[in-house]
């Protein structure tokens, strides 16, 4: 694994060993910021459900000012932190080691990010609860100019966003997962 682009671009990143996690593959998100060319730089950036911190890096790297990592292992915390000293972007972070309803406790009040990521395990249905916590909870930073990303298997349904208030912008499909791009809707309460 490694950055693709921008100023930490070909620099090598550490993965968090075993299972645990899964790694963006190199393609995928490279596809993926393309699609997101020209609406990172100068945003804030949250990536939950981090892993070794691949997706937040590349986003920073590519000229995001700030990128916030939630993730709850220590081993995967530690990894993200050493990922930010090599490639000189730990200022630009911080690292929270922690749930993601801890971290959005934590975060409330801040100003808005202008993209969330979130690639959660497969199959827990962990990215619905997180929609149904924003859409409830309706936190300060998230607004409806936020842009949600969930990386998620090619059989998760997202039949239940406009229910809770989102449109589902894009949809990229790959060989075995998937990016679906969300917003809340103009006027959802």
């Amino acid at each position: 694994m490694r950055v693709i682009a921008g100023k930490a671009r070909r620099l090598p990143l550490k993965t968090v060993p075993g299972q645990d996690t899964r790694p963006t593959t190199d393609r995928i998100k490279e596809t993926l910021f393309n699609i997101l060319q020209g609406n990172l730089e100068g945003i804030r950036f949250l990536d939950l459900f981090s892993g070794s911190g691949g997706i937040g890096i590349e986003a920073l790297s590519r000229g995001a000012k700030y990128a916030c990592f939630v993730e709850s292992a220590r081993a995967a915390a530690d990894c993200i932190r050493a990922n930010l000293a090599f490639t000189h972007l730990a200022e630009q972070a911080d690292v929270m080691q922690c749930d993601v309803l801890s971290a959005f406790v934590r975060l409330e009040g801040q100003e808005a990010f202008q993209i969330i990521f979130m690639d959660p395990p497969y199959g827990r249905e962990l990215e619905r609860s997180v929609l149904e916590m924003i859409a409830r909870n309706r936190p300060s930073f998230v607004t409806e100019d936020t842009t949600i990303i969930v990386e998620a298997d090619l059989r998760t349904d997202f039949s239940y966003a406009k229910t809770l208030g989102y449109e589902i912008l894009r949809e990229k499909e790959y060989k075995t997962n998937k990016h679906v791009f969300l917003r809340l809707a103009e006027g959802s309460e």
